[in-house]
């Protein structure tokens, strides 16, 4: 069997460019998360990020998903910055971002709609979330839980409108026999994370899903390697997460790590295939562990 192979990491939080001081920031919260990154930038390192990035287009996967928090205050700089880092990953059309809390920390002078990412959204630029990518055997459905919020909290929202939109996308999909994944930055399944960095309608998400089932779910903000569930029509649905992408080894937090997941076709149903690969403290990439989903 040849297998639809998936390369999944998370909240890269690149080391943001040089910075212009604007006073319309100093009355937001891009000031304090400014003050916050000299103290956490450490966590952070753009050689790791980048030893990531080689090890995935040394392994040529069909497809990459990022799950958010690509940058870190929302400035145009580092969504710029951002872009071409990401077109140095690959082809916006095998490259899909779910943005995160990070990438919409505050909308005051941010890009409207993630403008500089659109090619990277979905294969329509003029859409608004959920996207629809297939490829191959896979439906990417790709959610934006990336919503400005208020002093320390690091909350996601869906809306109404974008649940009901996901709605209609899983079920088209499940009836064309796709093997669907669905993309989001913040955590699905509960008591993952502390309620102020919560996904607000997270159960309203996870309602659809038990009603139109899916194969998958991916998602990061936790900073960890995570494998939880929520209920489908006919059995749980495994939910995916993993550790900061750019996160060193032997320092704060589990180190980074990226997903390669193998979609086989096994009769009528599929069969799916996780590979961990992980960073060392000399920057190479090694296999962590292999495990298969029920």
């Amino acid at each position: 069997m040849t297998a639809f192979r998936l390369a999944h990491l998370s909240d890269l939080q690149l080391p943001p460019p040089p910075l212009p001081f604007r006073w319309r920031d100093v009355a937001s919260k891009r000031l304090l998360s400014r003050i916050a990154w000299r103290r956490k930038r450490r966590r952070h390192v753009q050689a790791v990020l980048d030893a990531i990035a080689a090890d995935i287009r040394a392994r040529a996967p069909d497809h990459v998903a990022i799950t958010g928090d690509v940058i870190n205050f929302s400035t145009p700089e580092e969504f710029e910055a951002a872009r071409g880092w990401l077109a140095g990953l690959g082809d916006p059309a095998d490259v899909t971002i779910s943005p995160g809390n990070h990438d919409a920390l505050t909308a005051r002078g941010a890009p409207e709609a993630f403008a500089p990412w659109r090619p990277w959204l979905g294969d329509d630029p003029a859409a608004g979330f959920p996207h629809l990518r297939v490829r191959g055997p896979v439906a990417l459905v790709n959610l934006s839980s990336a919503v400005p919020t208020a002093l320390h909290l690091a909350q996601g929202k869906l809306g109404a409108p974008q649940i009901e939109a996901a709605r209609a996308l899983l079920k088209d999909a499940g009836g064309r026999g796709l093997y669907r994944v669905v993309l989001v930055h913040h955590p699905v399944a509960p008591r993952v994370v502390a309620g102020r960095k919560e996904l607000v309608d997270a159960e309203a998400l996870r309602a659809v899903l038990a009603e139109t089932g899916a194969e998958l779910v991916l998602h990061g903000h936790a900073h960890q390697a995570l494998l939880t569930s929520v209920r489908g029509p006919a059995g749980p649905i495994p939910v995916l997460a993993v550790p900061a992408a750019s996160t060193p080894a032997g320092g704060h937090g589990e180190p980074a790590r990226w997903n390669e997941i193998a979609i086989l076709r096994d009769g009528a149903a599929f069969l799916t295939q996780v590979t961990a690969r992980g960073v060392t403290k000399q920057l190479t990439l090694e296999t962590l562990g292999r495990f298969t989903l029920a």
